[in-house]
């Protein structure tokens, strides 16, 4: 009898039957759906891309007008739209003001990004905040006036200090769950809305 693979549910399956390369792309969209966060002809920045959901969803919506740039270690699958652009790299060592040269100003940026976990805890939470605020370096440097963040963190006990940080940054500041994270999972997501410069 073949093995059961209990991550799989109800996602992973809708997901595997629309053609998505990963179920989160389900988290985008009803953060999307809710806060209206992508539009036609804005300029995208997907940090940690891979496996290519959250480019792919970003590209549908964004239109012929618009752009994806991806940045991550390891390629998403191949997404043959003439408008997304990947960048293979570090994000921890990447220069955002290079970026910034590379691929112009953006009116989102998002990051999906998770460290390898370990299992203990405190160690996965700093992990996890260490790659939320070089997302918010990259959108401090590379958002347009009024640009928005949207980013994953691990909830831990350092988490308020950059949730503050993030609502210190733009005009609002939105803590959202959304239904397609599992249960066992510390997953939250920081929305920035509009970037004050």
């Amino acid at each position: 009898m073949a093995k059961r693979n209990t991550w799989e549910d109800h996602y992973t399956r809708r997901a595997r039957s629309e053609k998505w390369p990963a179920r989160s792309v389900y988290k985008l969209e009803e953060i999307d759906k809710k806060y209206k966060l992508i539009r036609q002809g804005h300029r995208v920045l997907d940090l940690g891309c891979f496996p290519g959901s959250w480019s792919q969803y970003c590209l549908k919506k964004v239109g012929p007008q618009g752009d994806v740039a991806g940045v991550d270690l390891e390629k998403p699958a191949p997404l043959s739209a003439p408008n997304f652009r990947f960048i293979q790299g570090d994000i921890l060592e990447l220069d955002p003001e290079w970026l910034a040269d590379e691929i112009g100003p953006r009116d989102l940026v998002i990051s999906d990004m998770a460290p390898q976990t370990t299992g203990i805890k405190i160690a996965d939470a700093s992990r996890s905040l260490e790659l939320g605020n070089r997302a918010l370096a990259f959108a401090l440097i590379l958002l347009k006036k009024e640009g928005h963040l949207l980013c994953k963190v691990f909830q831990g006990e350092d988490q308020e200090t950059f949730t503050k940080e993030v609502g210190r940054c733009f005009d609002q500041m939105r803590l959202i769950r959304p239904s397609a994270v599992r249960k066992k999972s510390k997953e939250i997501y920081l929305l920035g809305l509009r970037l004050r410069v």
